[in-house]
């Protein structure tokens, strides 16, 4: 039938990505976009830039290929708020990024108002920023733009397939639905209570359908050939939980990128809301079977990378924080939280900020990327222990993906600090992995889990080497980090 392109909108840069019937990838293309940040705690993008790099992307990457287009699937960046006009396809106001924070007070007299219960109990979601409602409250009642019949809501994948069929199809999957936190879970439906709630009018939402499935075709101009079936969608983690064949209960997956995504495939029924959990869509499917994870979001992990590369380079490439932390054999009591735009999972504090706690006259470059690199697997343990705790299952594996799934370093720390092993598959773009799954599972290529699942294949697995007594112990000193950064 052909190769299948996955579509993976980042929140730093889009990826297209080309996957065989084999499952085997055939070629990519990535690009950067811009990154705006207004006023501190504020970050947004340029809706219109991101489908320029999309654009740009498919176009390089078609160019390549030997091979027709079977069909298209789409992975993005969750939660961000892109609001458009309709008739003219033009963005009415610059895209609010799932990081932002400027609607933190707004949560908070939510919460004091006695709306939490109501928002877990539909939504799976805590009042936090980081969701899309007060995100999209925010841009309705600053008046910047006028909400009548012709303006559009969506997440990032909204906006690309409506780009891309030429403003046919305004349309989203359950698994970005469920984080807008206007969806109910368990009705799967957008919610009149919560549309109330938050002041957003029924007719800017785009139709929810199943994650796999034909939801539209291309046009020309788009940088693919038209007619070419749009057929997957799901948020980067539920893709990548998808990617890694997480199809069972209580299969597990964490995704290093900008921020730090752990998922445990909790099956078809909606658990009960969790504190310090998410509970979210994962996916859905065609012959109507769905699934549903516990989710612990950790805000910061490789954008710490970025910040040590572009805000004090202490390195020149993302590359280079393996070899400088492991050029020391420990981080003498250096310890970073990074919380720059808050804490998420288990704490969801977003005013904690940015801490280094331990600094010695000794300290040097090696030590500080050793620190970040440690953090991710600190903040890994906090949200593993959280989710053991809520669903009643020891730890027993731990299947890893995303950009810094390549450092061993960080991998044989991570299996130090959950005493289990972790398994890296040979493909690591399991988010873009994940909406070519679904894609090719919508158009047919295969035609079951089960198919899917034999297409998993493990490149190394890291073991536990540290005691027990000694990662314990590195931990305590973290979560007084922690304490530091809160207070």
């Amino acid at each position: 039938m052909g190769v299948l392109i996955a579509i993976d909108a980042g929140t730093t840069g889009v990826r297209a990505f080309a996957i065989g019937e084999d499952g085997a990838p055939k070629g990519w293309s990535y690009r950067e976009f811009t990154q705006h940040f207004p006023q501190p705690g504020w970050v947004e993008h340029d809706a219109d830039e991101i489908w320029q790099v999309v654009q740009q992307t498919l176009a390089e990457l078609s160019s390549r290929l030997h091979e027709p287009i079977a069909a298209i699937g789409i992975t993005n960046q969750r939660e961000t708020v892109v609001v458009w006009d309709r008739r003219t396809s033009r963005p009415l106001h610059r895209a609010i990024v799932w990081q932002d924070r400027r609607t933190a007070e707004r949560c908070d007299g939510l919460r004091d108002a006695g709306h939490l219960d109501l928002v877990r109990a539909k939504t799976g979601l805590v009042l936090d920023p980081y969701f899309s409602a007060t995100k999209l409250e925010w841009i309705l009642a600053s008046g910047a733009i006028d909400a009548t019949a012709d303006a559009a809501f969506g997440t990032v994948d909204s906006w690309i397939v409506w780009n891309l069929t030429g403003g046919a199809a305004h349309v989203t999957d359950p698994s970005n639905a469920s984080r807008t936190m206007l969806f109910d879970i368990g009705a799967f439906g957008w919610d009149d209570d919560l549309l109330e709630l938050f002041s957003v009018p029924r007719s800017m939402l785009p139709t929810v359908l199943p994650s796999s499935g034909t939801m539209g075709t291309t046009v020309t101009g788009v940088g693919v050939p038209a007619g070419i079936p749009i057929a997957g969608i799901a948020g980067d983690q539920q893709a990548a939980l998808f990617g890694q064949a997480c199809f069972t209960p209580g299969m597990t997956k964490n995704t290093y990128g900008t921020g730090s995504f752990v998922l445990m495939n909790v099956g078809p029924e909606v658990p009960p809301p969790v504190e310090g959990l998410l509970t979210t869509v994962a996916w859905s499917l065609a012959d109507g079977g769905r699934a549903y994870a516990l989710e612990g979001a950790i805000f910061v992990t490789g954008a710490a990378i970025q910040w040590l590369r572009d805000g004090l380079g202490i390195i020149d490439a993302a590359a280079d924080i393996g070899p400088l932390a492991e050029s020391c054999p420990d981080a003498e009591g250096v310890y970073f939280v990074p919380a720059f735009t808050g804490l998420g999972s288990p704490y969801w504090d977003p005013y904690a900020r940015g801490t280094i706690v331990g600094l010695t006259r000794g300290t040097g470059r090696a030590h500080l990327a050793r620190a970040v690199v440690e953090a991710m697997t600190y903040q890994t343990r906090d949200v593993v222990e959280a989710m053991e705790s809520a669903s009643g299952r020891s730890r027993v594996a731990l299947r890893v993906d995303g950009g810094a799934a390549v450092m061993d370093l960080l991998l044989q720390l991570q299996a130090d600090q959950l005493q289990v092993p972790v398994a890296r598959p040979t493909i690591a773009e399991t988010t873009a992995l994940g909406a070519g799954y679904l894609a090719g599972l919508g158009v047919g290529i295969w035609g079951s889990l089960d198919d899917l699942a034999a297409q998993w294949h493990l490149d190394r697995e890291f073991v536990p080497v540290a005691r027990p007594a000694a990662a314990d112990q590195r931990y305590a000193g973290w979560k007084r980090a922690v304490d530091r950064a809160r207070a």
